[in-house]
């Protein structure tokens, strides 16, 4: 095929055997020296072979390390007009070429990831300090829309040498859901970030509106505007290690705020920073409250506040102990886990990843969690309604990830992640009887279709929405044990064989994903942290301490002694799961020390 050569400088033809399938949806380059040479030989971007893929590419990523030759996507990004996720990480993206870039970027973009490429500026669209042009692409896609990136939900400039950002990417990306801006050099938050009252103008007083994590860790913030307020749907903020001396009071009335880290910055109020250093989001809201409440700024405020605490404590003290005093005990507890490594597991599970999932679905990340306890009344119910209301939220309706839970005492390992063609891959999904693959397909289209009608609806229903993800797929991916059992079919079902029961204490964890290695990640980060809070709940409304029969209470006992303000439930025990190529070599260690960045201030991990 002719688009298999690309012409570069020096009248050199460089294959491309990625970019020859016609209709292609999704495209992972890996990084390593033939990608450099190759990337090198088409003048440091995109061979103009790519642009063949056209609107019919909607993922376009590097992964594995980066491509250190990479230096700008090139004009064949224009011609992406189709492309939803565009993740570049560590590659060595210049000024100049991501200038051009902001006016080539599909307005179709959901996911943008330019993390640790040490980028010091941006284009306009991005949050450059230049005026944002019009972007023909979006023109097209949004028409009468001023919006350069309406459909952008993350956007990733993590580990990059950032100094100043302008107000462009307001502007330009409205619908901005997750924002990560960790490990720059920012003195501020940029501009139009925070909204400001602007003569009635109610489109330009909230940019953003849509803005539900924040994440500026590690940069240079001396100042947080009180206007952060005005971020309706902030749920997420981290700001910890910059240089703030002050939280303006305002933070309290983020309507929706949960979770705040504060940590690693010089605060004046030493009273503020014993709680931000005891990860009490629920307290320094409320002191906050309190403190912003007619009590001016700095040692007048603090005054009212300390005061408002005296009359509490003594209001307190006149009460018996309730489900009050339990909530604020509880805030003060950390969550628990325990790691138990590789070294430490006479039989650990492998899983072995098929070199053809790449194409499909090439992401896999498992662990295996030890010691929950699913026997107390709706125990179990609890846990599959915290997996359904991720799917919905962090999976988004599982076209970012998928999860899978298995009763490990019913997995025969090691397991293949492997692919099978649609005629031949046969499943007992959950509740139904074996089936192949298409006609499992086609009796969840006929049902959800059904639904629809049902319901006289004209929307996609939730099964339509993630059986679409499987369009045009040659091959299914699948995890199958070691008797040849297929346990899992992403994004769709996994087996009643491995299926989770009351008697169930140790857990399978299973989650895949077409986008990235970090997004399966993240996942596993928080289904974990979930799985902690509810086995905590049940322990404590059982009045029972979950018992684990792989660790002794006089050994949890002494892991447990010095740590200040966590909870004495005995630890959520974790262990480490191995995916490796087909020759054994290591591809990912899931739980690593690196893990759990996304929930450190909330659970403390030993290793």
């Amino acid at each position: 095929m002719a688009a298999a050569a690309v012409a570069v400088a020096g009248g050199e033809d460089e294959d491309w055997p990625e970019v020859t399938e016609s209709g292609r949806r999704e495209l992972s380059l890996e990084s390593g020296a033939a990608l450099e040479r190759r990337v090198q030989a088409a003048g440091g971007r995109f061979p103009r072979a790519l642009g063949s893929l056209g609107a019919a590419l909607r993922s376009l990523e590097v992964r594995g390390g980066g491509c250190a030759a990479l230096r700008e996507p090139g004009p064949v990004l224009g011609l992406l007009t189709g492309l939803q996720t565009l993740a570049l990480p560590g590659c060595a993206l210049g000024p100049s070429g991501l200038t051009q870039a902001g006016r080539l970027l599909p307005a179709t973009l959901r996911t943008l990831d330019l993390s640790g490429n040490g980028l010091e500026e941006l284009p306009a669209e991005l949050g450059g300090t230049g005026e944002p042009q019009v972007v023909v692409a979006a023109a097209a896609a949004k028409k009468g829309s001023p919006a350069a990136l309406p459909e952008l939900r993350l956007l990733n400039l993590r580990r990059n040498r950032l100094r100043e950002m302008g107000p462009g990417l307001a502007r330009s990306a409205p619908a901005l859901q997750e924002l990560l801006l960790g490990g720059n050099r920012l003195r501020s938050l940029p501009g139009g970030l925070l909204p400001t009252d602007d003569g009635g103008d109610s489109r330009r007083a909230a940019p953003l509106a849509l803005l539900g994590t924040l994440e500026a860790a590690g940069n240079e913030l001396e100042e947080l505007s009180p206007n952060i307020s005005r971020l309706a749907c902030l749920k997420t903020l981290d700001v910890s290690n910059n240089k703030l001396s002050e939280i303006p009071v305002e933070l309290a009335d983020c309507p929706k705020l949960k979770e705040v880290n504060l940590k690693g910055n010089a605060l004046k109020d030493k009273r503020l920073e014993k709680m931000v250093n005891g990860c009490q989001t629920k307290s320094i809201l409320e002191y906050l409250r309190v403190g912003g409440r007619g009590g001016g700024k700095g040692k007048g405020k603090q005054d009212g506040a300390e005061k408002e605490e005296m009359r509490k404590k003594k209001r307190d003290k006149n009460k018996k102990k309730g489900s009050d005093a339990e909530d604020e005990m509880e805030e003060t507890q950390k969550l628990l886990v325990k790691v138990l490594h590789i070294s430490e597991n006479p039989a650990p599970l492998v899983v072995k990843a098929s070199p053809s999932v790449k194409d499909v679905r090439p992401y896999i990340v498992c662990c295996v969690v030890k010691g929950m306890n699913f026997k107390p009344g709706n125990a179990l119910k609890r846990f599959l309604s915290v997996q359904t209301k991720l799917h919905e939220d962090i999976c988004e309706k599982r076209t970012a990830a998928t999860i899978a839970t298995h009763d490990l005492q019913l997995v025969k390992g090691p397991l293949l992640y492997d692919v099978r063609p649609p005629d031949e891959l046969k499943i007992i999904p959950l509740g139904r009887k074996e089936i192949k693959a298409k006609d499992l397909l086609r009796q969840l289209q006929s049902e959800a279709e059904e639904q629809r009608k049902q319901k006289r609806r004209q929307n996609i229903s939730g099964l339509h929405r993630y059986l679409q993800l499987l369009d045009g797929k040659e091959n299914y991916p699948c995890l199958i044990d070691n008797e040849g059992a297929v346990i899992s079919f992403p994004p769709i079902t996994n087996s009643e064989k491995t299926k989770l029961g009351k008697t169930t204490s140790d857990v399978l964890l299973e989650v895949t994903s077409a986008t990235s290695l970090q997004t399966c990640k993240d996942v596993m980060d928080t289904l974990i942290l979930k799985m902690a809070e509810l086995n905590r709940s049940i322990s404590e409304n059982t009045g029972e301490d979950l018992d684990s029969d792989h660790e002794s209470n006089d050994t949890a006992g002494h892991e447990n002694s010095g740590l200040e303000g966590i909870s004495k439930t005995l630890p959520l025990v974790l262990e480490q799961v191995r995916v490796v190529d087909k020759d054994g070599n290591l591809k990912v260690l899931y739980p690593s020390k690196t893990d759990f960045s996304m929930v450190s201030s909330l659970m403390t991990v030993i290793h």
